[in-house]
């Protein structure tokens, strides 16, 4: 299974889509002037091509609301706002392990827009077992490079903190791509959430190569949506908010107010802490600010591609290690946050009538995932509940100790 993956802007006169033979079917991100304002997907069957009006009423009749408030919007915004002195500084930072050559990805992506808006750029090497990386960012005059011993992203993330300069500071995951609006969506949610402490961002797919890619956004992947959101103490119409931290965002592109991450006393290094729980410490962070009573906005604009996994094996184990991470940090909340166990009871509940439901679905081989894949976000969620955030306390004290 080989989708194409292609943008359309609608702003401009639409071309033919063609589909060469290997592929079998297409992903679409829509944009208008720019901004994304739709991602369709399509298994194509024999077809092999769409004319430009075939496509055009594809993507009217699936994001006619969605076209109709983006004129609205224009025609109410003069102009999107630009980076200016007003701005704060901005550090970025890149959390990574052993994977330079996706590093030097994500690097090259940045670079044209370091030398137009002049931000910081971090790449924390987070226990590195060789100098690629180290060699590649010497590479890079306008990069600095960091070593973390401490082995797990988020000792990783709170050095960058603690390194970084600016006022603001991005993290990306190192299998990110950055899109060209990438800093003026930053700019755009900071402008219009002056008061907000996060902010997240649109998280597309960079490839949609294998099956795996495919199903895992089929299944929405990272996506939270085309409109701007933004998060407060209550979440009106939401009975589990802000204990499903999950809907804020996702931790391979988000912003932070860096005396608000110090005030935090920044991430939980007992999350996120590497093969044994690769998870929760973007949902903990989330919810922290949440319920510190600061503002976390979301803005489509501030987007990233993503490459998913690429093996059916490793996406079963992503979402294995979803459902853990996800218990994981209701296990610590639920301990540190007495006036949210209600809250967070109900949550469980209604993740595990969920995770079953969908389940039962997929056994009618009416899910888009197959039921081995859901089976392994339960079992991780069930495994997550059952003390693992207890486990992990006693491993982030041993690596401590180890590497002192």
């Amino acid at each position: 299974m080989h989708y194409k993956l292609t943008e359309v802007e609608i702003a401009r006169p639409l071309a033919s889509l063609e589909l060469a033979a290997s592929e079998s079917g297409a992903g679409v991100l829509v944009r208008r002037n720019s901004r994304p304002i739709g991602f369709l997907m399509q298994e194509n069957g024999t077809k092999r091509t769409w004319r430009p009006e075939e496509l055009g009423g594809w993507i009217a009749n699936e994001l006619k609301t969605k076209i109709a408030e983006e004129a609205i919007r224009e025609q109410i915004t003069s102009s999107r706002p630009k980076l200016n002195a007003s701005l704060p500084s901005l550090s970025v930072a890149i959390c990574t392990r052993d994977r330079a050559a996706t590093v030097k990805r994500c690097i090259d992506s940045l670079l044209p827009l370091q030398r137009a808006y002049d931000f910081e750029l971090l790449v924390i090497d987070n226990a590195p077992s060789d100098q690629a990386t180290a060699r590649l960012v010497k590479e890079q005059p306008t990069v600095r490079y960091t070593m973390e011993k401490y082995p797990g992203l988020n000792f990783a993330r709170n050095r960058a903190w603690k390194e970084a300069s600016g006022e603001l500071i991005a993290y990306l995951d190192d299998d990110v791509v950055v899109d060209r609006g990438w800093v003026t969506g930053l700019q755009e949610t900071f402008t219009e959430n002056p008061d907000a402490a996060a902010f997240t961002g649109l998280v597309m797919p960079l490839k949609l190569d294998t099956k795996a890619q495919v199903l895992f956004e089929k299944r929405k992947g990272f996506r939270r949506g085309f409109d701007k959101k933004r998060f407060g103490r209550i979440l009106p119409g939401n009975s589990l908010y802000p204990c499903g931290a999950g809907i804020f965002g996702a931790g391979c592109n988000m912003a932070f107010r860096r005396d608000v991450l110090r005030e935090l006393g920044g991430f939980d290094e007992a999350l996120d802490t590497g093969p044994s729980l690769p998870g929760g410490g973007d949902l903990d962070i989330f919810y922290r600010i949440i319920r510190a009573g600061h503002a976390l906005a979301y803005e489509p604009s501030f987007m990233v591609f993503h490459e998913h996994r690429a093996s059916e094996s490793a996406l079963r184990r992503q979402y294995y290690t979803w459902g853990l991470g996800f218990m994981a940090f209701v296990e610590k909340n639920y301990r540190n946050d007495p006036d949210q166990r209600r809250q967070f009871q109900r949550t469980i509940n209604w993740w595990i009538r969920d995770e079953i439901w969908q389940m039962g679905q997929a056994i009618r081989r009416k899910h888009v995932l197959p039921l081995s894949m859901i089976f392994s976000e339960f079992s991780g969620g069930i495994a997550g509940l059952f003390g693992e955030y207890s486990r992990s306390l006693k491993r982030v004290t041993a690596i401590r100790k180890k590497f002192a």
